[in-house]
């Protein structure tokens, strides 16, 4: 064993280089696989490393280049089902590029966002991908320079990904009409978000075009309905719902259920998000396919893409939408 071995003392670079019997700088090229260092050469040199349990001082490495190889990902709400989803694919394709995220759930609160985004900043993060809680810029004050990308809501400022939320609200509302629909709800998530209110104005608008259009109403994003949207969901004034979340949706089957009524034979319903709880509910949810794992991947790109680069021109994303077909749409009931 090695003195460092035995000492219990951590090994540092120097340590590694000597044990391997070449310079700090060969050493250090071999661990961070850059530098011109042969292939014997920096298999050796990790082999010692792993050997002496060598664990590169991150905090030298930031203060030696700026960067911290870490990211902060700041979310509405980890109660809902979407943002954990979408936070795994993030982690993920940070973890493919060498970097950590910190992930913080602000609870729907601007002020919780705020702290949680100054939290960050003051750790070093090298950048942030941002999921706001509505459409304003509350962080204008606190990012300066630091690199964020903006996902789904509009800004300004930054890169944004976004989603075509215009397609998948004719979606859903094309395809309960061709269903044979003509008396259909619907439920949008919060009127402070520009993406929330356009995903249920385009369902509205098809629907209005085919004289369809029963009622519209608001929901927060929560698996409980507010008092007037259970009841009109379970009056008999719709035979089917375009909702603007798939929590909601959920929501709403569950009122359904608890007054005797059945999903599809008695309304129909749609969902947006195509969040995993949807996929396992009996029926499973039909609902319109946000694709989170590409989303999340390419945040991530995009984001490292700027910390590289920081005066590239502004990037803005538009995912397509796709609909999924599972077992909460039929005809409508016999008068």
């Amino acid at each position: 064993m090695t003195k460092d071995e035995n000492s219990g003392k951590r090994p540092t670079l120097k340590d590694v280089a000597l044990a391997a019997g070449v310079s700090v700088a060969t050493a250090s090229y071999a661990l961070n696989d850059v530098g011109s260092v042969g292939g014997d050469t920096r298999r050796h040199v990790l082999e010692v490393a792993a050997r002496l349990g060598y664990r590169p001082n991150l905090s030298a490495k930031a203060m030696r280049t700026g960067k911290t190889s870490a990211i902060g990902l700041i979310l509405p709400d980890l109660t809902n089902p979407f943002f954990p989803a979408l936070a795994q694919n993030v982690v993920h394709a940070a973890r493919e590029s060498a970097y950590s995220v910190f992930v913080t759930d602000t609870q729907g609160s601007p002020e919780a966002e705020r702290a949680a985004a100054q939290a960050l900043i003051q750790r070093g993060v090298d950048g942030l991908i941002w999921f706001p809680i509505n459409d304003e810029d509350t962080l204008a004050e606190l990012t300066g320079g630091l690199p964020v990308l903006v996902l789904d809501r509009d800004n300004p400022r930054h890169d944004l990904i976004q989603i075509d939320v215009d397609s998948g609200g004719r979606m859903a509302a094309e395809r309960l009409i061709r269903a044979g629909h003509r008396r259909i709800g619907v439920i949008s998530g919060p009127t402070d978000v520009r993406s929330s209110r356009q995903r249920s104005e385009s369902s509205a608008e098809v629907l209005r075009r085919h004289d369809a259009l029963a009622w519209h109403l608001h929901n927060a994003y929560s698996f409980d309905l507010e008092p007037a949207v259970a009841a009109a969901v379970a009056d008999g004034s719709a035979t089917a719902l375009c909702v603007g979340a798939d929590l909601i949706a959920l929501g709403a089957i569950n009122t359904l259920r608890q007054r005797g009524l059945r999903v599809p034979e008695d309304i129909s319903i749609i969902g947006f998000d195509n969040i995993p709880y949807g996929a396992l509910a009996f029926p499973g949810l039909s609902t319109i396919n946000i694709p989170v794992e590409e989303m999340g991947i390419e945040a991530v790109n995009t984001l490292l893409r700027r910390i590289a680069k920081p005066t590239e021109s502004r990037r803005r994303l538009v995912f397509d939408v796709t609909y999924v077909e599972r077992g909460t749409v039929a005809p409508p009931p016999a008068p």
